[in-house]
């Protein structure tokens, strides 16, 4: 094959997206759906596995059919993390709406375990706190509560996992039943040393080992895809953030990658030991190739593009995400206005569930602008509260890698950069989940020797931004922002009282 391309399907939380990448990074040919949201109660949010699985076979025989599918010579999955769905084994069918990594229906059952004391032994076992964002308390949940999902397991017709597992199966004819370890490492369940279900969490949680997939490696032979009517072999798999990683090139120990998509997900390369955290950031998994595993700390920020696209749909303050760059720069500052968006809850290192977003600091002066301004700051002032945990963890990066939609947004970037204090780099390619699964793929299906290799050959760096502002005005804005997450937790226990 001459000049071979690297399909890459990319589930992801607002879109489903295929692009096909060429050995020196270029995207030759992309396609993207939208992915329908639904909120069925409070706190709920919920995806169509069937629209997930026809998006996903639309956007893939496009890019086939625009470069040639006798062109593509491997496929990659990443796919939106810690999302379950439940399908029929012999049908492939869903059974239930996928249960989104957002959804807070399984608080209580949260509270519940941490009351009981069961908390620090799962962040020993799978290096993960105890939160309604995993998969494993969905899981429960939904064979308590959902008949078909209940009467299935019981004839043992359940195949139940992460959005990767899904359209492995499906991709497969459901011959795969199969997971990666930076997916599985996701659920609660998996013991984060040795890559293995956790018989214990199972038996706590509620989970029954029987219905759960293989655990694999992120590249290597993993599958096929029978994609316009041609069998592609699959040699890529990772959770979209640790496919960002690995798109930035976050190979060293200590280096750091931010992707600003719906939420904001930094990652620190913690090399091969995995890492504890005692200041309530996660120990996860990297990715793993020959079976060997490269570990990481993770900060989870549950709301960040999310943020702007309330402003354009509930308040109706902008037309497109794009006018908030000019909208921020419009005014020298907030006015005073403090954003605080936590829809879904705070992420790290607070792991509140039941907060709810403020807006603080309002005066009869506060502007449209000065509301888009301090929406875009608390990318910076969220994103800060991750790295003083990191930096108290032992992980202090000089460069911050950016990427995810967002930080399109020069206002933005530079934001961070003053926000954080440390340089910003940004990729020419910005949707670098894309391209670490394209790495990974090209690395499982011997295209390139490692992954060092493929950044190399794939990946550029479009700009870099410096910090623009002094330690004195970082420490008052943050000091500011300290005050307005007061706020929202002085709302959540007076809720609970």
């Amino acid at each position: 094959m001459s000049d071979p391309h690297i399909l890459v399907i990319d589930e992801g939380t607002t879109s489903t997206r295929a692009a096909a990448f060429t050995l020196d990074g270029r995207i030759a040919a992309e396609a993207s759906k939208p992915l329908t949201q639904s909120y069925p109660k409070p706190g709920w949010v919920e995806h169509d596995a069937a629209e997930i699985w026809a998006n996903t076979i639309a956007c893939a025989e496009a890019v086939a059919a625009a470069v040639g599918v006798e062109t593509i010579a491997c496929a990659g999955i990443t796919n939106q993390r810690e999302t379950v769905v439940f399908w029929d084994s012999e049908t492939g069918e869903p059974l239930a709406p996928a249960i989104v990594w957002q959804d807070r229906r399984t608080s209580d059952i949260c509270a519940a375990l941490k009351a009981s004391g069961h908390e620090p032994e799962t962040q020993a076992v799978t290096g993960l706190l105890l939160d309604p964002y995993f998969s494993a308390t969905k899981i429960a949940w939904a064979l308590e509560h959902l008949a078909e999902v209940r009467t299935a397991a019981g004839q043992g017709r359940l195949r139940v996992g992460t959005v990767d597992c899904y359209l492995r199966y499906r991709l497969s004819g459901g011959q795969v039943f199969k997971t990666d370890a930076s997916n599985a490492a996701r659920t609660l369940l998996m013991r984060l040393h040795d890559v293995t279900w956790d018989a214990g969490q199972c038996a706590v949680l509620g989970v029954p080992e029987t219905l759960l997939p293989a655990i694999g490696d992120c590249a290597g032979t993993l599958g096929t895809a029978k994609i316009a009517g041609r069998r592609i072999p699959v040699t890529g798999a990772a959770g979209d953030q640790q496919a960002a990683a690995a798109g930035q090139g976050c190979f060293a120990p200590g280096s750091v990658k931010a992707t600003y998509g719906t939420g904001a997900f930094l990652i620190a390369n913690a090399g091969k030991t995995p890492p504890k955290s005692e200041h309530r950031l996660l120990s996860t998994m990297g990715w793993r190739l020959g079976g060997q595993a490269t570990y990481a700390l993770e900060g989870s920020i549950f709301v960040a593009g999310s943020a702007v696209q309330w402003l354009r749909d509930q308040l109706g303050l902008i037309g497109s995400a794009g006018e908030t760059e000019a909208l921020a720069a419009s005014v020298p500052d907030s006015g005073g206005a403090m954003f605080v968006p936590a829809f879904a809850g705070l992420g790290a290192p607070y792991w509140q569930p039941e907060a709810r977003g403020v807006i603080a600091g309002l005066s009869g002066g506060t502007g449209r602008a000065h509301i888009v301004r301090a929406c875009l700051e608390s990318m910076g002032n969220q994103t800060a509260d991750v790295l003083t945990a990191m930096a108290a963890d032992g992980v202090s990066p000089g460069v911050v890698k950016v990427d995810g939609g967002m930080v399109k947004n020069d206002w933005l970037c530079q934001d961070l950069a003053d926000a954080l204090g440390v340089e910003i780099e940004r990729p020419e390619i910005i949707e670098t989940t894309a391209m670490g699964a394209a790495m990974l793929a090209a690395v499982g299906a011997g295209l390139f020797g490692s992954l060092e290799d493929a950044e190399a050959a794939m990946r550029r760096v479009d700009r870099t931004f410096r910090p623009r502002t002094s330690g004195d005005e970082r420490e008052d804005r943050r000091a500011n922002w300290r005050r307005a997450v007061a706020q929202v937790q002085a709302g959540l226990a007076s809720a609970r009282s």
